[in-house]
């Protein structure tokens, strides 16, 4: 049997409390080491949630001197290496050599998220890992997204 049907439209309700969203490059990897290029913080406490956070994340960057492939994640939390995996692209490799510049993408829903004080304590990351880089990659572009349903 199929779930409630909606009654009314919400063209006229306001949504925009739901969405976050961040274009500032917070670090580039220095070498090959898991390090976070952006971060999603302050959602607010006040809100249902019905399914979880649906979270896209995409960046640009110039793969560093030896990088032989990448690794994109969103986690939970704002620390490199902590909180829980909520998505990762796993070793990419396709197009990836040292002063090549990569555009990737990578989404996710954080089920665990239940509202009220819950989510307006959870923060968000999107990490970026090359793969034997021996010098810095550079981080061009980046943008995350939450969207609390």
């Amino acid at each position: 049997m199929p779930g409630p049907v909606f009654t009314r439209t919400n063209h006229d309700e306001d949504q925009s409390p739901r969405f976050y969203s961040t274009s500032t490059v917070v670090a580039s990897p220095a070498a090959a080491a898991e390090t976070v290029i952006a971060s999603i913080t302050g959602i607010d406490g006040g809100l249902g949630v019905a399914t979880g956070v649906w979270l896209s994340g995409d960046a640009s960057f110039t793969v560093g001197t030896s990088g032989t492939a990448i690794r994109l994640r969103i986690r939970t939390g704002v620390t490199a290496g902590a909180g829980t995996v909520v998505s990762d692209t796993g070793a990419l490799t396709g197009g990836i050599a040292a002063a090549n510049l990569v555009s990737q993408d990578i989404q996710g829903t954080d089920t665990t998220a239940t509202g009220g004080t819950v989510i307006a304590s959870t923060s968000y990351c999107l990490t970026l890992t090359v793969t034997a880089g021996s010098a810095a990659s550079t981080v061009s572009q980046v943008n995350l997204v939450a969207l609390v349903i």
